[in-house]
Parts: C-alpha cells; sequence; structure tokens
C-alpha cells in the first residue's frame, strides 16, 4: 500500500532536514528516536549525517515503515513546539501547514490497516489463534500459499469456538460455509433475521449475504492454489496480492463474527 507520494515524501523530509541536522536532534539522541521508532537506528547504520541518514532510510524502507518514522517525527515537532518559534514560522510554518492534512491522512490509513488484526489478537483469548494471525502476517510475501490456507484456518477456528462456547455440537461433515452459516443463525445476524421494516434491510441483508460468501470462496481458492492439497509438477501459486485479498477477507468477516458474539453474550 502507498502511503505517500513521493513528492509528498520528499516534502516531510524536508520539513526535518536542515542541511544535514534534523531538527534540534543531537547524533546520539536521534539514534535513539529512530531505534524507538522503527528499531533502527540511523546514523550508527548509514555513517552519515542525521540528514543524510534519515534520506537513506525514506529511500529503502518499507512504505509503512518510512509512514511509521515520519509521522513519529511530525508528532515530535508539534509536541515541542516547533511550528510556534519565531524561526520556524518565518521559515517553515507555511510548509508544515502543507504537511499536517497528508501526515493525518497516512495515520488514518496506517490506523484502519492494523486496528482490525490488533483487535482480533486482544479479543481471541485461543493462543493457537492469535499466532495463526501472526503467521499469515509474516507469510503473506514468503509463502502466500500456506497464508491462504490459514485464512481459511482462521474462519473455522472462529466459528468453532463461538460454537463450542455456545454448547452447539459441530458436525463433522460441515464444510467451512457450514460453519459460517451455523454461527451466523447462533448469532441471529443471518439475512432472515432481518426484519423487512428495518431500515435499508434491503442493503444490510444483501451485506451479510456477502459476507457468508467470504468463506465459501476462500475455502474455494485454497481448495485450488491454498496449503493442504498435493500440487502438479507445473503447478504455479498466487501471487502476495492475492494472499493479502484473502487474508484481508478472513479477518474482516472473523472480526465481525466475534463483536457480534461478545454483543450477544453481554
Amino acid at each position: 500500500m502507498e502511503y505517500f507520494s513521493n513528492i509528498e515524501k520528499g516534502a516531510l523530509v524536508k520539513l526535518f532536514n536542515r542541511d544535514g541536522y534534523v531538527l534540534d536532534f543531537s547524533t546520539s539522541d536521534f539514534d535513539v528516536f529512530t531505534m524507538n521508532s522503527v528499531g533502527v537506528a540511523l546514523c550508527e547504520k548509514y555513517k552519515l549525517s542525521k540528514g543524510r541518514s534519515l534520506n537513506a532510510y525514506i529511500s529503502e524502507a518499507t512504505e509503512k515503515e518510512s509512514a511509521k518514522l515520519l509521522i513519529d517525527l511530525f508528532d515530535y515537532y508539534e509536541l515541542n513546539g516547533f511550528m510556534d518559534k519565531p524561526f520556524e514560522k518565518e521559515n517553515y510554518y507555511s510548509a508544515y501547514q502543507r504537511c499536517k492534512p497528508i501526515v493525518e491522512r497516512v495515520r488514518s490509513m496506517l490506523n484502519n490497516s492494523m486496528i482490525p488484526v490488533d483487535n482480533l489478537k486482544t479479543v481471541f483469548s485461543n493462543d493457537y489463534i492469535s499466532s495463526q494471525l501472526d503467521m499469515m502476517l509474516n507469510m503473506q510475501g514468503e509463502n502466500p500459499t500456506e497464508a491462504i490456507g490459514k485464512a481459511k484456518e482462521l474462519i473455522e477456528n472462529c466459528c468453532k469456538t463461538i460454537l463450542e462456547d455456545k454448547g452447539v455440537e459441530i458436525n463433522n461433515k460441515w464444510d467451512v460455509g457450514n460453519l459460517v452459516d451455523e454461527t451466523m443463525k447462533l448469532l441471529e445476524i443471518t439475512p432472515k433475521h432481518i426484519p423487512d421494516t428495518a431500515k435499508e434491510a434491503k442493503a444490510i441483508k444483501a451485506l451479510l449475504q456477502e459476507l457468508k460468501g467470504i468463506a465459501s470462496q476462500i475455502a474455494i481458492i485454497r481448495n485450488a492454489y491454498g496449503s493442504g492439497h498435493g500440487k502438479s509438477a507445473s503447478y504455479k501459486g498466487l501471487q502476495e496480492r492475492h494472499a493479502k485479498l484473502a487474508i484481508g477477507s478472513s479477518v474482516t468477516l472473523v472480526n465481525f463474527l466475534w463483536d457480534s458474539f461478545e454483543r450477544k453474550s453481554n
């Protein structure tokens, strides 16, 4: 995912980079700051000035890593009141104003991409399910095939956790579609439980129907491309973007099911 355009990155770096210096950081302070932000002491790594080390890192880091560091630097800028200092007002205030909405937009993008998984890891007490989340995220680039298999298993384990908690006997012949269907029935969130008199009833029913379909579609992808089935010598797996699609869809469905389960339980 692209968080900043190159022009936006350049504008932010220019706000912080002052002819080789970065704001008011000493070299040691800057290394501590960047270590806490992204796990890398930039000056120690690149053996360059603070400004050049920042440029070098931004040019080679992932989008998420560079976004994290630039946002942390912007927060440091604001928390230390740089925009209120006379020199800053005269030379950098217009740049600060242009960068602020960019940072807020990217901050929102980062939060939206991280919240679903973080929430699931918090609410699931089952260690195995939490480990699945970690494995999927780690595997999506290195082993998309395995990640797709894990996406299906995540849905299965979520549904089984909910059904077993409520004392529902699980039929060994149920596939993942059956598990989702029985879970939605138990939680009374199937389309038929939405009265026609409800506002936007048609849209709600359609959306729930699509959510139910996620499980079946991931199962189809898994059977053809994911782990768990033998492959011929000519087999070619899908790409990272397809694994991300399967993972994102499974997390969306599981997040919705688990949230519904908690609300009903409470």
